[in-house]
């Protein structure tokens, strides 16, 4: 499942710069991009990057079975349907998906919680990490 955190970082942003070169066009034509369209555009960003970043961190702490199901799970919901809710609700005007934006960031939340207890209870492993060797096998 790392591999799907780490896959799911790289192509979030993927879709993070097209959007900004979508915006360069807004602005190159004379228009200002709305800010929901910016805001939603730096929240997939970061979510991607950190994607990327939680993918090694469950690795480097072994993490296994339900709570690294958990981890993944709740993080990659977030991750897309948070910034894809802000785009729907106020740029294509389903504005009742608006207050789902809670549970998005919720699961977020949880799956931060979840990887500062396993941090705070685990030692890393060793021998995993960058420049470790051949990488342990992959999900």
């Amino acid at each position: 499942m790392t591999r799907i955190l780490k896959t799911s970082g790289f192509l979030g942003l993927a879709v993070m710069m097209l959007v900004g070169l979508h915006q360069f066009g807004l602005l190159s034509g004379g228009q200002a991009p709305p800010g929901w369209m910016i805001g939603a555009h730096a929240h997939l960003g970061v979510l991607s990057i950190l994607a990327i970043v939680t993918g090694f961190a469950v690795e480097s702490l072994a993490l296994a079975g339900r709570l690294r199901t958990a981890v993944t799970g709740l993080f990659l919901t977030g991750q897309w349907l948070l910034p894809t809710t802000i785009w729907l609700g106020e740029g294509a005007g389903f504005t009742a998906l608006l207050p789902t934006i809670l549970l998005w960031g919720v699961a977020l939340v949880a799956s931060m919680l979840l990887m500062a207890w396993a941090a705070w209870t685990r030692s890393a492993t060793p021998g995993v990490g960058p420049g470790s060797g051949p990488a342990v096998a992959d999900d």
